[in-house]
């Protein structure tokens, strides 16, 4: 019989906590899964625990490919499931074990395409944002995407949700950048006819120091900005009733970007290069952000300075730091 769902893990030098990981997969309450790990290139000793668990356990499938990137370890793993739903799950993080039993049975009891959950984030064995009381919410397509971009419930992030495998239909994550869950997330959402959220935390993401989200700023996270133009082009075309939340997420993004470049990045010349990568961008949906419904002065009075002068947020940093060491 085949397996109801697929968890695709990507696997990339994840040695010390991939056992963490892959345990909590095999020990949720939800048994009839298929587990594909697939191991992306890995130096350490990654490959072998691999292998030791597709020995352990005949649900654990192993592929092993060159060092390609998540998106194609993603693009690898969609391509073999044989479940009605998938599931992703990241090398270094682990879920709760009731996850896949609460999320399948929303899919099933409301007839969504997706079920969601909170993504509860994990400091040295400790939830940080831990849910108080819990609930459900179903959506229907458009309040679907509405609330991916208004981003009070759940973001793009692959990893809190179950997808019915029908959603990846004609889809495939960007290979050779980052932000791969930014670009897909909205698509597997226009596939979709319905969504149930649900208020408990079933992920745990453990914020480790060497993250690529949580290091110094580099030029890889200007991916994020390939995948927001595609996004804006798309949903501003098939769905311009939810414009100004998309502009608004869009927006907020830059803003968030633009701190971390004037904070993290101590060159002049790299500052200026990356904040011009910022800045087409912007230019290009300009007057739809200056018009936006939910955007409110400060941010606009931002994208006003990013778009005819970044400089100036350069040199008014400057003084702000020479006054704080005064």
């Amino acid at each position: 019989m085949p397996p109801e769902i697929s968890v695709i893990v990507p696997v990339h030098n994840a040695g010390p906590y991939l056992r963490d990981c892959v345990d909590s997969i095999l020990a949720q309450m939800f048994t009839n899964l298929e587990v594909i790990l697939v191991n992306d290139g890995s130096s350490d000793n990654s490959g072998s625990i691999c292998d030791e668990y597709s020995k352990k356990d005949t649900r654990v499938i192993v592929i092993h490919q060159g060092c390609k990137g998540v998106s194609s370890a993603r693009n690898v793993g969609v391509a073999a499931a044989q479940g009605n739903y998938i599931g992703f799950v990241d090398g270094d993080d682990h879920i709760a074990p009731h996850m896949y039993e609460e999320l399948h049975s929303l899919c099933v009891n409301t007839d969504s395409d997706i079920a969601v959950c909170r993504l509860g984030r994990e400091i040295d064995g400790k939830i940080i944002n831990p849910v108080s009381n819990e609930y459900t919410k179903e959506l229907d397509h458009t309040e679907a995407l509405r609330e991916l971009f208004r981003g009070k419930l759940y973001r793009f992030s692959l990893c809190n949700k179950l997808f019915k495998k029908s959603c990846f239909d004609n889809i495939k994550f960007p290979e050779g950048r980052i932000h791969e869950d930014l670009s897909t997330t909205y698509r597997l959402f226009a596939n979709s006819s319905k969504t149930v959220f649900k208020d408990f935390i079933g992920y745990l993401y453990v914020k480790r120091s060497n993250s690529i989200l949580t290091s110094t700023f580099s030029e890889k996270r200007l991916d994020a900005f390939t995948g927001w133009e595609e996004i804006v082009d798309y949903m501003t075309a098939e769905y311009p009733q939810l414009s100004d939340e998309v502009l608004a997420a869009f927006t907020y993004g830059c803003i968030d970007n633009m701190y971390y470049i004037i904070n993290q990045v101590d060159d002049r010349e790299k500052q200026l290069d990356f904040l011009s990568a910022i800045q087409r961008p912007v230019r290009k949906y300009y007057k739809e952000i200056i018009t936006n419904s939910i955007l409110n002065k400060k941010y606009k009075y931002l994208i006003r300075t990013i778009n005819y002068d970044f400089r100036l947020l350069l040199y008014f940093n400057q003084i702000k730091r020479q006054l704080a060491r005064a």
